[in-house]
This record gives structure tokens, C-alpha cells and sequence, in this order.
């Protein structure tokens, strides 16, 4: 298991144990922090290149991505790779869009979706989830896919 150390900056334990980096891109990392194995960058343009594997979730600023099936599968591809790998998810701030798909993560991972943005904030930042319709569309994200089952 490669994952992050827990008291690293930005770093979100969800209830399982996942660990995952939220950062925003505005600020730069620094050199001798333990770079991700897998980024999702949040954006409503080009991504960063960076040398590890990465993609880009088209979502724009103080918005909701563009594509929500896209967004849901993304996110749980995070989710899973959490598990094992690390990874980050980064818009330009670090806060709205990231502490949104943080706040989605933590609903895959078990949180009531109605205490997911509580909790982002809690254990992340807590002006994380800017806009009310970020909060909603947290309060919205199904937790679970057909039968109950985490896709």
C-alpha cells in the first residue's frame, strides 16, 4: 500500500481509511512533498502537466461538472484507487470544486450525503463547498449504484 501520510497538507481520511490530497493548483506544491500516483484536476480548461498519471474533469469554476455520469464514474475511480494509491483531487482554489468531490467521495465511502459537506469541512477545510448548488448537488450524489451496490 502507497498511500499519503495523514498529517500531510490537505490530506482528508474518510470514514474507511482512505486517504486522499485536495489541493488547488493556484499554489504551488512544494518540491519535497510526495507527489500522487493519480490526479484528478477539477477544470474548465487545460490541466496541468504533471509526470504522473492524470485526467481532467471538466468543471468549471463556482460551477458543477459538466458531465454528472462522468463526474460520478471519475469519482469513483478516485474512490477505489484510494484504497491503495495516492491520489489528488485539485481545482484552481482548492476549496469549492475540490471540497465538493471530497464531499462525494466521503458520501461512496459512507457518509449520510447530508453530513458530507459537514464533514469535508471538519477534516479538510472548512470553507470548503462554496456555492449552495455544490451543496446540493453533494446532497444529491447517490451513494450507491443499482441493488445498493458502490459502483
Amino acid at each position: 500500500m502507497n498511500t499519503w501520510d495523514e498529517q500531510g497538507p490537505g490530506i482528508l481520511r474518510l470514514p474507511s481509511g482512505r486517504l486522499v490530497r485536495g489541493r488547488g493548483l493556484r499554489h504551488p506544491l512544494d518540491p519535497a512533498a510526495p507527489t500522487p500516483s493519480y490526479g484528478v484536476y477539477l477544470l474548465g480548461g487545460t490541466p496541468p502537466v504533471v509526470p504522473w498519471e492524470s485526467r481532467l474533469l471538466r468543471w468549471p469554476d463556482f460551477r458543477l461538472p459538466a458531465d454528472r455520469a462522468e463526474a460520478r464514474a471519475v469519482l469513483t475511480e478516485v474512490w477505489r484507487r484510494a484504497a491503495g494509491e495516492r491520489v489528488e483531487l485539485a481545482c484552481g482554489g482548492g476549496r469549492g470544486r475540490t471540497g465538493t468531490a471530497l464531499a462525494c467521495l466521503a458520501v461512496l465511502d459512507g457518509v449520510p450525503a447530508a453530513e458530507a459537506v459537514a464533514y469535508v469541512r471538519a477534516h479538510y477545510d472548512r470553507r470548503a463547498v462554496e456555492t449552495p448548488w455544490q451543496r446540493r448537488y453533494v446532497r444529491r450524489f447517490p451513494a450507491a449504484g443499482p441493488a445498493g451496490q458502490r459502483q
